[in-house]
């Protein structure tokens, strides 16, 4: 990219705010946005920030046609002492071009994408609520704009952060949820776009969801597309079980998304000398563990909840409780190290925290 300038275009007229015990998980949105324009052969050019709007787009795009976009979702936190900031944004921005190469759309220079978001989140440092919990929700993503009806890759791209304030995913505490053993539906299969974060995965999996909460289940826990045999996420989450002292979540092998909520917990595990393991598991083998009382916790991971413990897994007519339907020792622990550490109330020995310029940027 040959222009690292951000060209800004401010809004002339502010939204109102929603109270921060009122927000609805993306729902609202700020007052600007940032938008890049991708064709051959310019490159990424148009780097800018601009009023929130609606986005002029042809109905031939190759987007509303073959579904080639990546999105990314990461938070900006603020602190006790008013400052903003961001968690591990950098490793975002690596798996952005990582569902990119997936999907055949170039990659962006990821520390200018940084610096694009940060920017952002400067301008709009107003939204970011400070109640309890709350945050403000970051969504980069990338669409294909090139008006042509032919399956290929397209010319032209569109890379657009929106960013929104979003409550308190527990507003009374860690609530352990009831999940349901998915076995009609697959989610991906390895060699496919599962460890992608793009669109089409996650339209996919709408039907299981809303199939299993008819039986008042909150999400499916996704077994492998092959032999539907091994565990391999809980929803729309990584996912950890503690089988006899030992943590194991499964090993990405292709078809399953590299979570950064499911890297820092195994990172804080090992700093905590936890034993964990990633590897494959099954649900023979989670079921075993269950009967012979060894099945101690199990939790997704992700940038929504962070932790969202489990307290009953239900496959093939079989109920398992899991350490009494209560949220367990290693979950709430690592729930609320890796909150502190977002909200600035505990320590950082990890460099995972990004700090937001509080200062407005001046214009280009």
């Amino acid at each position: 990219m040959e222009d690292k300038t951000i060209r800004l275009q401010l809004s002339e007229t502010k939204k109102e705010k929603p109270n921060s015990d009122q927000l609805i998980f993306g729902r609202a949105f700020t007052d600007h946005m940032f938008v890049m324009d991708y064709s051959d052969p310019l490159g990424w050019h148009n780097a800018s920030i601009v009023p929130y709007q609606p986005l002029m787009i042809d109905p031939s795009s190759m987007i509303f046609h073959y579904g080639q976009s990546v999105f990314e979702g990461l938070k900006a936190f603020r602190t006790e002492d008013g400052d903003v900031q961001l968690f591990r944004p950098e490793k975002n921005l690596e798996r952005l071009n990582r569902s990119s190469d997936r999907l055949c759309i170039p990659p962006i220079d990821e520390e200018f994408g940084l610096k694009a978001i940060k920017q952002l989140v400067a301008m709009d440092k107003d939204w970011v609520p400070d109640a309890d919990g709350t945050s403000l929700y970051i969504r980069p993503f990338i669409i294909s704009t090139e008006p042509y009806l032919g399956v290929a890759p397209s010319r032209n791209y569109k890379f657009i952060v929106i960013l929104s304030p979003v409550g308190a995913y527990y507003k009374e505490g860690i609530n352990p949820v009831k999940i349901a053993v998915e076995n009609k539906y697959v989610r991906a299969v390895k060699g496919g776009t599962g460890e992608a974060k793009t669109g089409g995965n996650y339209a996919a999996s709408l039907k299981a969801q809303e199939d299993v909460a008819k039986g008042g289940f909150a999400q499916v826990l996704w077994l492998d597309g092959v032999e539907q045999k091994y565990i391999e996420e809980v929803g729309s989450m990584n996912v950890f079980f503690k089988i006899n002292g030992e943590v194991v979540t499964p090993k990405l092998n292709g078809s399953i998304l590299a979570g950064i909520t499911r890297d820092s917990v195994i990172e804080l595990l090992k700093h905590w000398n936890i034993p964990v393991s990633e590897r494959r598991i099954s649900m023979d083998e989670l079921y075993q563990a269950h009967q012979e009382g060894l099945l101690e916790e199990a939790f997704g991971s992700g940038t929504a909840a962070v932790i969202s413990p489990i307290a009953q897994l239900s496959w093939e007519g079989k109920d398992m409780v899991i350490n009494g339907g209560k949220t367990g020792e290693v979950s709430q622990k690592v729930y609320d190290t890796i909150t502190g550490i977002q909200y600035g109330k505990f320590e950082d020995p990890f460099n995972w925290i990004e700090k937001v310029e509080a200062k407005s940027p001046v214009k280009q």
